[in-house]
């Protein structure tokens, strides 16, 4: 009994250093595209393998990134009482915990199809190289973003086994939604992402300028999804979920600027939780409500 309390304290600390409730920022994209791509009527196979391999991608890419950036955690008064700096969990323990999520996500990929296992070295450079961008770009925003629209790329990619323009707009929509509100994030830490020579936007352009910047990069990402009507049969139901995220994303933008700086996981974090749900919501209510144009 004991063993399995403290096995279980483990797993409560690999969730909470890994945030692993934040899978919810690009899974409910990655579920809207396979069910835009099969028509509402995906196979129940591929839905389970792409959800384990966006939870496996996900999870170990957050935790790797945990492993790698140790050090500026531990530099960081914001970050130092995290599970990893604070040694409530020691690196190996998240180690092994990333080796079983990028396993995961290896298997799941396989599962998939061809196309799906090739582009795994490709995943594995996007999860890779983002903690190593912050060190040497400000561009490290529009890297993670990359990386985590992938999950929405890749929910097309294991239905269809081959590349197309439609999947390109939900894709880009995502990776400028996540890289716009990781610089409303990185709004907190400027004075020390100075003084430790860390890379963001806000650190190089300041407060106004990586806001200013951040809001274009979600109008930029309003746009892309609103181009979804070009490549999909959508109704208006659809629309009302988009003009919920221009919402969100406005207010957002209205926290960070007018509120103080303890807003900003609000306006960062919190905010975008309920955004993709909503999203997702509204075109599943687009899919499937009577008369929709999937033949419902």
């Amino acid at each position: 009994m004991e063993l399995i309390k403290k096995a279980a304290g483990k797993i409560g600390l690999i969730g909470s250093a890994v945030m692993i409730e934040h899978t919810i920022f690009s899974l409910p994209l990655a579920v809207m595209a396979f069910l835009l791509e099969s028509s509402g009527k995906p196979e129940p196979m591929k839905v389970l393998w792409i959800l384990l391999a966006v939870f496996g991608a996900r999870n170990g890419a957050n935790a790797l990134n945990r492993i790698i950036d140790l050090h500026i955690d531990e530099a960081n008064p914001r970050t130092a009482g995290r599970d990893l700096p604070s040694g409530r969990l020691k690196p190996f323990e998240l180690g092994l915990f990333t080796a079983f999520c990028l396993g995961l996500f290896l298997f799941s990929a396989w599962k998939l199809n061809p196309l799906c296992l090739v582009l795994v070295p490709v995943a594995l450079v996007l999860i890779f190289g983002y903690s190593f961008t912050k060190r040497f770009t400000f561009l490290c925003h529009y890297w993670l973003g990359i990386t985590t629209s992938a999950a929405v790329m890749g929910s097309f990619l294991a239905l269809r086994g081959a590349f197309e323009l439609r999947f390109f707009p939900l894709t880009a929509g995502a990776a400028l939604w996540v890289a716009g509100f990781d610089i409303i994030y990185a709004v907190q830490d400027i004075d020390h992402d100075r003084n430790e020579g860390i890379h963001s936007v806000p650190a190089f352009f300041g407060k106004k300028w990586g806001l200013d910047i951040s809001a274009l990069t979600h109008f930029g990402a309003l746009v892309f999804w609103g181009a979804n009507y070009f490549f999909f049969p959508l109704r208006i139901w659809y629309g009302i979920g988009l003009v919920a995220a221009a919402g969100l994303l406005a207010a957002q933008q209205l926290i960070a600027r007018k509120g103080s700086i303890k807003r900003i996981p609000l306006a960062s974090y919190h905010l975008n939780q309920l955004l993709s749900p909503l999203f997702l919501l509204f075109a599943l209510l687009d899919i499937y409500l009577p008369g929709g144009l999937y033949g419902n």
